[in-house]
């Protein structure tokens, strides 16, 4: 398949809200939730894609003519290049009815690993999703990154157990999905946590742990002192608070705050190696894309991934060749206009 391919063929099938466009910019969709929308005036999502395209690179071509290295390496797993799917819990409610969360994880899981990455995978209120998502990534050597919502204590520290029994060698937490509406009013009670709270779980879970939904320097230092070993700079899509930045213009100041000291991700909006290139040059380590996967499984399945992956691989090598850089730690501040 081609990737143009794989969109037609998703436009098929996902749907009412999601329309498989040619440029997934956030617009279209805008405010649909239910549907991959954002919240409110549905403008966070669409900001986040604009913040990258408004961005630009220097190219450099006065240098030795060899072989680019995209490959990237995070606690220990190598991959082929710093890019990873992203959590989607609700697939079927969100994006069509063709695949539930449990089918779309076991084409993604193993798909993404043939692909030479990785995915990040969700959670929901159905338990169900959260242990065989992990058990999908255990079956597929801990390659993924199993991701918890902030529950309760006892759910946490359940789930994590049940996880890493699977195999899960890394764990994330979105900890912005306290603004979600079906985590409000539980009991147990789910949302936002505290230092403290969030260091103790990231002790028991006793792996490296992602924080997921930092937009501040501030709230990266805090992930810091809670012993997080990364964290993604998010805005949940815009999918949890209206009148948010963009992540794009909130990463330089975080990445100068914490670099070295934990790996930084960045979602929203990034739909290029172009601009992974552009995300890696601000500060980041490596990106995230959600839904263009989406859309890859609901258009092609394991081989739609391979597509996009394939083309953001291509779009990465050729930027950094363009750019004059040749390994993913030549890529710099100074390559941004």
């Amino acid at each position: 398949m081609t990737y143009q391919e794989v969109l037609e063929a998703a436009r098929t099938c996902s749907g009412p809200f999601c329309k498989a466009c040619p440029v997934c910019n956030g617009r279209a969709c805008k405010n649909t939730m239910p549907g991959p929308g954002a919240k409110g005036s549905g403008t966070v999502a669409a900001r986040n894609y604009d913040a990258w395209q408004d961005i630009c690179l220097n190219m450099d071509t006065i240098c030795a003519n060899g072989p680019v290295d995209t490959r990237f390496t995070i606690f220990g797993q190598t991959y082929e290049l710093p890019v990873f799917a992203g959590p989607v819990g609700a697939v079927k409610l969100h994006y069509g009815d063709k695949f539930t969360d449990l089918e779309y994880n076991d084409i993604l899981v193993p798909a993404c690993v043939q692909a030479g990455i990785a995915a990040f995978t969700g959670d929901g209120t159905n338990p169900d999703v959260f242990a065989a998502a992990a058990r999908a990534i255990g079956a597929n050597g801990g390659k993924g990154i199993p991701t918890v919502k902030p529950w309760d204590r006892d759910t946490l520290f359940a789930k994590l157990d049940a996880a890493k029994e699977s195999g899960a060698q890394m764990f994330a937490m979105d900890i912005d999905a306290a603004g979600l509406p079906f985590l409000k009013g539980l009991q147990p009670p789910a949302g936002s946590k505290t230092v403290d709270e969030l260091r103790e779980i990231i002790e028991y879970a006793r792996v490296p742990f992602i924080i997921k939904g930092i937009m501040t320097v501030k709230g990266a230092r805090k992930a810091l002192e809670a012993g997080a070993a990364g964290i993604v700079v998010s805005n949940h899509g815009g999918r949890v608070q209206d009148g948010v930045p963009a992540t794009a213009e909130v990463l330089p100041a975080i990445a100068e705050a914490v670099k070295g000291q934990m790996t930084i991700l960045v979602d929203g909006g990034i739909r290029s190696g172009v601009d992974v290139c552009k995300a890696l040059a601000l500060g980041a380590d490596a990106c995230i894309l959600a839904r263009p996967y989406v859309t890859a499984v609901y258009g092609g399945g394991a081989e739609g991934v391979k597509v996009l992956t394939d083309k953001i691989r291509t779009e990465l090598a050729d930027t950094m060749a363009m750019c004059g850089v040749h390994s993913l730690g030549e890529i710099s501040r100074e390559m941004i206009f």
